[in-house]
């Protein structure tokens, strides 16, 4: 029975986001945990008369890690790939090269088979595109970012000279990578820039939702202090773990735009919840910044407010954007 109302979302993720066309060949790349979820794409791709291929990996130790030999060879000759994972491969040389190449990429990093029945997948997605579109274009054009919070988030950072990313969920061009059902509009933050406090309450990438809230102090684009509650002790774990100081990087700024997502521990609905703020450690390269890290950790942070030069763009957690 939960199969018959998968076969909902997978097809909204073929028709809607993917805009899968008869004849194309489509790549689902998944590992042991998600092979539920890689048949029911399978069958939403047959369906339209595509061409699809499944193919079941070794889950990934870490993210990043790049996928075998074999795969790579075959995300290489996809016009689109799908990869339900419990680690993401978004960031791999196998990926980058198969959008040089034209494919279209769909990253489902901890997509539950729930998150195909119903929630985040239900939003809307062309209606959301022009908010997403509009939040880039503001942040493009702003000089500094200034994010508060009542739990006590006071931060500001740079961006110069720097562009940011619609991930509006809508991948149909060559090329184009996104990761739905997130829908966010996100930028890297000029390195050394960033200088203050954030308060994350929701949570946090690999630890899950927060038993009570983490407060990093920032100082010259780097953490340089982390206190709370037992997830912040995970957080200086996995942090000491890179042996990388680059780890401790403010690397990205991200504004939630899904308004379906809820706060469930799972990163991929996380950091869409509409009018939430994530701020990333460590690396950005993969979305045009300076700075290279086996780590890249999204943090959420609820209800903020923020500052795009002396514009408010999001107070408590609301849109204030025309």
């Amino acid at each position: 029975m939960k199969e018959i109302q998968m076969i909902r979302g997978a097809n909204k993720l073929m028709h809607i986001n993917a805009g899968v066309k008869p004849g194309e060949k489509v790549v689902i790349l998944t590992d042991y945990e998600k092979a539920t979820i890689a048949k029911m794409l399978s069958a939403a791709a047959f369906e339209i008369g595509a061409e699809p291929v499944i193919m079941i990996m070794a889950p990934r130790q870490a993210h990043g890690m790049e996928p075998p030999a074999a795969v790579a060879a075959a995300l290489s000759d996809a016009d689109v790939i799908f990869t339900p994972t419990e680690k993401s491969v978004g960031q791999t040389a196998a990926i980058s090269e198969a959008r040089k190449k034209g494919a279209r990429i769909i990253i489902l990093t901890e997509i539950t088979e729930d998150m195909l029945i119903s929630g985040p997948i239900e939003a809307d997605f062309e209606a959301q595109e022009p908010i997403c579109i509009k939040l880039v274009d503001l942040m493009n054009k702003a000089q500094e970012a200034k994010v508060t919070s009542r739990p006590g988030t006071n931060i500001t950072m740079s961006l110069s000279d720097r562009t940011g990313r619609a991930l509006t969920g809508l991948i149909r061009n060559s090329g184009d990578f996104g990761s739905p059902p997130n829908i966010e509009a996100s930028i890297c933050p000029v390195e050394g820039s960033a200088e203050g406090v954030i308060v994350i309450d929701g949570s946090i990438a690999g630890i899950g939702k927060l038993s009570s809230p983490v407060t990093l102090k920032v100082e010259k684009g780097l953490v340089t202090k982390i206190e709370g509650g037992p997830e912040s002790l995970a957080l200086k774990d996995t942090l000491e773990s890179a042996h990388d100081i680059n780890a401790y990087n403010i690397a990205e700024l991200g504004i939630g735009l899904n308004p379906k997502s809820r706060l469930t521990g799972v990163l991929l609905e996380d950091e869409s919840i509409l009018g939430s703020i994530h701020i990333a450690l460590g690396t950005n390269i993969f979305m045009g910044g300076k700075t290279k890290s086996l780590m890249h950790i999204d943090q959420i942070i609820l209800k903020p407010s923020l500052w795009l030069d002396n514009s408010i763009v999001i107070e408590d957690g609301a849109l204030r954007i025309e």
